[in-house]
C-alpha cells in the first residue's frame, strides 16, 4: 500500500515513511494509544449523537451511531492483537495533540457544532493518513493488514463529519472555518513531541 495521494488530501503537511519506521520499533506502545484513540473516537461519536443543531437534523443519529459502531469495532480489533502480542492497556491516556485541535472550538450552538465536526473530521483525516504510511511502511503482516484495514475507514470517517459540517452551516462559512483549522492542524501536528503513538511528531536525524 502507498501512502495516501496528496493531491487527494487537503492536509498541509506530509507524514514522512522514517515517522512510520521510528513508531514501529515501539508496535506494543503504539497499538495501546492506538486503542484509546478508537475509543475516544467511539465516545466522541456517543456524545456527538444528542448534539445535533436546531430542533432536529434528519440522519444525525444514525450517522454518529454508525461511526460509534465503527470506532468500537476498530478498537475491538486493535485491542485483540494487542493482547494476542502480550500487551495491555493503562488506565490513563493523554493525546496533547486532540486536545490542542478541541480548543479551536467555539462557543455557541452552531459554531461549536461546526467546530467539533471538523476537529472530528481533521483527526479521522490525519489518522488514514498516517494508517497509510504505516500500512507502507511495516514489515509486520499483520500491522501491515490492520493499518490498511482501517484507512478506508477513518477517510470515509473524515468525509462524513465534513459532509455534516457543510450541512449544518452555510458552506462558504464551513469552507473558511476549515481552512484555518487545516493550517492551525499543520501547526499543532509539527508541535508534537516525537514517540511511538498515532498523532506524535517527527524530528528528522
Amino acid at each position: 500500500m502507498t501512502p495516501v495521494n496528496y493531491i487527494e488530501s487537503p492536509l498541509l503537511s506530509r507524514t514522512p515513511l522514517a515517522w512510520a519506521e521510528s513508531v514501529l520499533a515501539d508496535p506494543l506502545a503504539l497499538l495501546v494509544d492506538h486503542a484509546f484513540l478508537e475509543k475516544k473516537a467511539a465516545n466522541n461519536a456517543m456524545d456527538m449523537m444528542t448534539r445535533w443543531p436546531g430542533d432536529w437534523t434528519p440522519g444525525w443519529v444514525e450517522t454518529m451511531t454508525a461511526v460509534a459502531r465503527d470506532e468500537a469495532a476498530h478498537l475491538a480489533q486493535v485491542t485483540r492483537l494487542l493482547v494476542k502480542r502480550g500487551g495491555r492497556l493503562g488506565r490513563v491516556h493523554k493525546n496533547p495533540y486532540a486536545n490542542d485541535l478541541r480548543r479551536l472550538v467555539r462557543k455557541g450552538e452552531i459554531g461549536d457544532t461546526v467546530d467539533r465536526l471538523l476537529v472530528s473530521a481533521i483527526i479521522e483525516l490525519r489518522s488514514a493518513e498516517r494508517f497509510s504510511v504505516l500500512a507502507a511502511a511495516a514489515n509486520d503482516g499483520e500491522l501491515a493488514a490492520l493499518y490498511g484495514r482501517l484507512f478506508a475507514s477513518e477517510w470515509g470517517h473524515y468525509q462524513v463529519f465534513l459532509r455534516l459540517a457543510r450541512k449544518v452551516a452555510p458552506a462558504d462559512d464551513v469552507d473558511a472555518r476549515w481552512r484555518y483549522m487545516l493550517e492551525e492542524e499543520a501547526r499543532i501536528l509539527a508541535a508534537q513531541p516525537p514517540g511511538p503513538r498515532i498523532h506524535s511528531g517527527y524530528s528528522p536525524v
